[in-house]
């Protein structure tokens, strides 16, 4: 299997990824072969690789702004931050993935293309805090319930930046729940967002929060795993 378009969204793909779209090709092939083989992407999902993944990830760019710093939490097989490097050679992106798998994978799709401003830190999200620089934008796709990700993400946030969270329908559902947990966090707007509407046949939903401010970080005894 190979990583072309197929023939029905190649237009969607040419308009989300522009002069982009050959080496959005190349990630695609590494995705559907050695991400299969190493375990990273099921065997069933390469078939839909672009309509399921890449497209659907690559729209959520068009929420960062110009030349932005971004922290990918979670980033696993480079969903959504590899696509967002790919799509967006203006940003500089760092891709945080606690298991070695993944991260070999990643450091080694980085040279591949050729991605000269996106960045490899193999670390859980808590283990990065007051290590890398405060981002413009955290972004993160399926990797936990809305109040642990925005514990583990708006650290790592710069005061005014935004964590854009990848969510399916439970998205609006979680921005009621967690609300107060998000103000404790120091966030201050969360909406629900779609992006992609006039290209895809599903949007993609993110659930878009602004850090309105610092808040001091509790002392654990034992820590907490993140991603």
């Amino acid at each position: 299997m190979d990583g072309a378009v197929p023939s029905e969204i190649l237009p969607a793909a040419e308009k989300v990824f522009g002069d982009r779209l050959p080496t959005a090709i190349r990630f695609a092939e590494l995705l559907v072969t050695d991400g299969v083989v190493r375990g990273l992407i099921g065997p069933r999902e390469a078939p839909r690789i672009w309509e399921r993944h890449l497209l659907n990830c690559a729209v959520v760019a068009d929420l960062i702004p110009s030349g932005a710093s971004v922290v990918d939490v979670g980033s696993g097989a480079g969903l959504p931050g590899m696509v967002l490097a790919v799509a967006r050679p203006d940003l500089a992106v760092t891709l945080v993935e606690p298991l070695a798998r993944r991260t070999a994978f990643l450091s080694e799709a980085v040279t591949a293309l050729g991605l000269e401003r996106t960045t490899v830190v193999r670390a859980r999200a808590e283990e990065c805090v007051g290590k890398l620089p405060l981002a413009d934008v955290v972004t993160a796709r399926a990797v936990a319930p809305l109040d642990k990700l925005a514990g583990w993400c708006l650290p790592l946030t710069a005061v005014g930046g935004h964590l854009l969270a990848m969510k399916g329908a439970s998205a609006a559902a979680e921005v009621a729940e967690h609300a107060e947990v998000l103000t404790r966090l120091g966030a201050g707007t969360a909406s629900v967002r779609t992006c992609g509407d006039a290209v895809l046949a599903e949007p993609t939903t993110v659930v878009d929060v602004v850090r309105e401010r610092e808040v001091a970080r509790p002392r654990k005894a034992g820590g907490r795993r993140g991603r």
